[in-house]
């Protein structure tokens, strides 16, 4: 069991782990007959190996070569049904919308009983005669029902293959505790392997775990590390609501019932659900708990290393939340217990609101515009400072406010200077809107702060720069100040694509290889085909998962490939699947040629993925998208398309998605690039997607500083001199250093 866990993080590092000490990785050795066959077997797939990895792969079982083949297969979904709703989908049906309304009106009078000419298909729609061309579909073209599957997939069509390294017990343990020790948020796959990898290790006594996120998977695991690790009472409410709702942010119930209708509405009243949804939704969310969980919330919290008067300061932001939990978890009875006497004080003070609050007080101060208090009380937060620093800025002036943070600039952590300087440009832009990404995980736009308009542009643009040399000055001061015996520095080029990663979380599972959100995909060939696979192990139902895109051209001009349109200059659709068979889900495509694209005019193509039924996308719902020089076959009978050695990027959407849509990524046509990125919206379809969100959300990325730039930064205050060849530097930091999320959060932890 331990090795399948190990195996299956080690492949999101595309990696192979085995049980093997690196030093005995010596002398001669000879390929054994299933060891050729994994071999051939992982080439089909679209991997090699390296040499070491090959060397201890011939030390190993036939049995344990063929559980990883297994487990490549799983993550890849060979064995999923890949068929699309039409055979040879690359030469279009010429299906129209009459089409579809002279079905719906024979269907409505009664179709073949009424004496019209056609079919009565399985799924008992009648298709009339000069409309659809059925001998072109794999099910129904009205209903969107398949009536088979198909039991293969392609192999071995890829142009490069991906290397496949070695992982040891040492390295998976060295994962384990970047993950523990990591000084930034980790995205939804690191937290899947953080629990994967629970399961095998322990953590270690006296470890400090920076983020509070990170905290509760770990205590999630296991509950006795709670008198530990938590130290407030928000960190022990954040606990108990992530339990309950699977949410490790602390989302309010009205926030998440409210999601719930909104997720259910239709505009066909006769199928609305979402007032039941929502009725559902809250009786969910009721709380009742037993004595097991009342013990040890009381213990928790009459533990908390705090004073009583900020021990309820602390719960008073989410107060509403707080008196149901102390009522549910029944704190007042413990309260009047032996030995719980600070439990006591604290639900005393909070009750009888014997306690200020830290906001109120710089309320009143900006209230009364009493500048120096304002200044007093915000350096008394340094956080919230930092979180507040644009407005202040606004508010009182530049030199002031900025004069007051540098007093408090080395009690911040390096991470929140980093979003301060990635945000500075685009925050104290004058022109159109910003982007904001709240704590359910969508997207929006917001107008600016309206105290922008008092300053021209030159005074804006004075002010980010401001911000910026703060922050790129206080790097250097911290780099400066760590001992380093290197003379030289090796940093690999893809890193001046990706941006630090401190806010923008991928909600998303990569399952067999991890990508860092930014990343740019150069593409082999002239076609991308992007996919779409869910529905895997649940039974035949109507569950409408629509695979879209949309290319933006110079000007204003949009088109669109989606289940409307199937067509469109440089794409095609494979048709719009609405009902799934059983357990072995459905697939969509879209097929883009980039000499098509390219010769419309098209600069941009966005990449979606939407749940048109009611709710959320789906769990385990597979998309991404398949790239390589060689030309990629379509199935005339079939219509499969699936290849998996082909595949570019996949990702998986994890149980905890809130989000009707998904921004997957972006291709730049002249560039031959997809840059990698994830943007939830709301909406059951691609028109729902806010184009100037995403141009937002791509220039937010351009304006974020990269690791390459980070890693200049150190260079620069630690003289190290920059090498072409990695072999001949002192420090190396490559695309899979990057990758592991302590080794960039290192750079971001503060150094005395």
């Amino acid at each position: 069991m331990n090795g399948q866990v190990l195996q299956k993080v080690a492949l999101r590092y595309r990696a192979i782990f085995l049980p093997v000490e690196r030093d005995g990785l010596t002398g001669p050795y000879e390929p054994t007959v299933p060891l050729m066959a994994f071999v051939k077997r992982l080439k089909e797939n679209g991997y090699s190996v390296s040499e070491e990895l090959l060397y201890a792969l011939s030390k190993v079982p036939a049995k344990t070569l063929g559980d990883i083949t297994l487990l490549i297969n799983e993550a890849l979904g060979v064995d999923l049904n890949w068929m699309p709703l039409v055979k040879g989908w690359d030469t279009p049906t010429g299906e129209t919308r009459w089409d579809h309304l002279i079905t719906f009106l024979t269907n409505l009078f009664g179709g073949e009983e009424a004496g019209f000419k056609g079919i009565t298909l399985p799924c008992g729609h009648f298709i009339p005669d000069d409309t659809f061309p059925l001998e072109r579909y794999n099910g129904c073209p009205y209903c969107g029902t398949p009536f088979g599957t198909a039991g293969f997939v392609y192999h071995g069509q890829a142009s490069k293959l991906k290397e496949l390294r070695l992982f040891t017990l040492d390295d998976m343990h060295e994962v384990f505790l970047g993950f523990l020790t990591s000084a930034t948020p980790l995205d939804a796959t690191q937290l899947d392997s953080l629990k994967l990898l629970l399961q095998v290790f322990e953590v270690p006594d006296n470890l400090d775990i920076p983020m509070k996120e990170t905290v509760m998977t770990v205590i999630m695991n296991s509950v006795t590390l709670g008198l530990r690790y938590l130290k407030t009472p928000t960190d022990i409410l954040r606990f108990f609501w992530y339990e309950k709702t699977g949410q490790i942010k602390i989302i309010e119930p009205k926030t998440l019932v409210a999601m719930e209708r909104k997720a259910h509405t239709n505009p066909w009243i006769a199928t609305d659900q979402s007032t039941e949804k929502a009725e559902e939704k809250r009786q969910q969310l009721k709380l009742k708990y037993d004595r097991r969980h009342c013990r040890m919330a009381a213990t928790w919290l009459n533990a908390v290393p705090m004073s009583a008067e900020q021990a309820a300061e602390n719960m008073n932001p989410k107060r509403g939340m707080w008196v149901r939990m102390i009522h549910a978890l029944r704190l007042g009875e413990y309260a009047r217990r032996p030995g719980f006497d600070h439990l006591a004080e604290i639900l005393d003070v909070f009750y009888n609101h014997e306690y200020a609050t830290w906001q109120g007080q710089l309320d009143q101060a900006q209230y009364a515009n009493d500048k120096d208090l304002t200044l007093r009380v915000l350096c008394e937060r340094p956080g919230l400072f930092a979180r507040c620093l644009f407005a202040t800025m606004l508010r009182i002036g530049k030199d002031d406010a900025l004069q007051a943070f540098t007093t408090v600039l080395d009690q911040l952590p390096p991470r929140l200077l980093l979003s301060l300087g990635n945000n500075a440009e685009l925050y104290f832009d004058p022109n159109g809107p910003r982007l904001v990404r709240p704590i359910t995980g969508g997207t929006k736009t917001i107008a600016r702060n309206p105290l922008i308009a008092l300053y021209d542009d030159e005074e804006l643009k004075a002010m980010a720069q401001a911000v910026n040399d703060l922050y790129a000055t206080a790097m250097r001061q911290r780099f400066a100040q760590q001992p380093t015996k290197s003379k030289t520095i090796y940093v690999d080029p893809r890193l001046y694509d990706i941006p630090v990663s401190v806010g923008d979380r991928s909600t998303t599972i990569q399952d067999t290889a991890c990508a860092l959100p930014g990343t740019r995909f150069h593409l082999e060939g002239d076609s991308v085909r992007l996919f779409m696979q869910w529905g895997k192990g649940l039974p035949a139902q109507h569950l409408d998962m629509d695979l879209s895109c949309r290319i933006a051209y110079q000007g204003d001009r949009v088109e669109e490939c989606a289940y409307y349109s199937l067509t469109a200059p440089g794409a095609k659709h494979s048709g719009d699947i609405q009902h799934i068979p059983d357990q072995v889900g459905a697939a969509e495509y879209i097929e883009l040629s980039l000499p098509e694209l390219e010769q419309g005019g098209a600069r941009y193509v966005t990449f979606t993925c939407n749940a048109y039924t009611d709710g959320t996308l789906a769990p385990n719902l597979m998309v991404g998208w398949m790239n390589s020089a060689y030309p990629m076959t379509i199935s005339d009978q079939t219509g499969v398309a699936y290849d998996p050695s082909c595949v570019q990027h996949l990702v998986r959407i994890s149980e905890a998605n809130l989000s009707k849509g998904l921004v997957f990524g972006v291709l730049d046509v002249a560039a031959h690039e997809i840059l990698w990125l994830e943007m939830p919206f709301t909406g059951p379809t691609l028109k729902d997607c806010n184009g100037e969100a995403v141009s937002l959300l791509l220039r937010k990325i351009k304006e974020k500083l990269s690791i390459g730039q980070l890693l200049d930064l150190k260079g620069e205050a630690q003289h190290l001199r920059k090498m072409e060849d990695p072999k001949a530097a002192d420090e190396v930091y490559s695309y899979e250093w990057a990758l592991n999320p302590s080794s960039v959060s290192a750079l971001l932890t503060p150094h005395s």
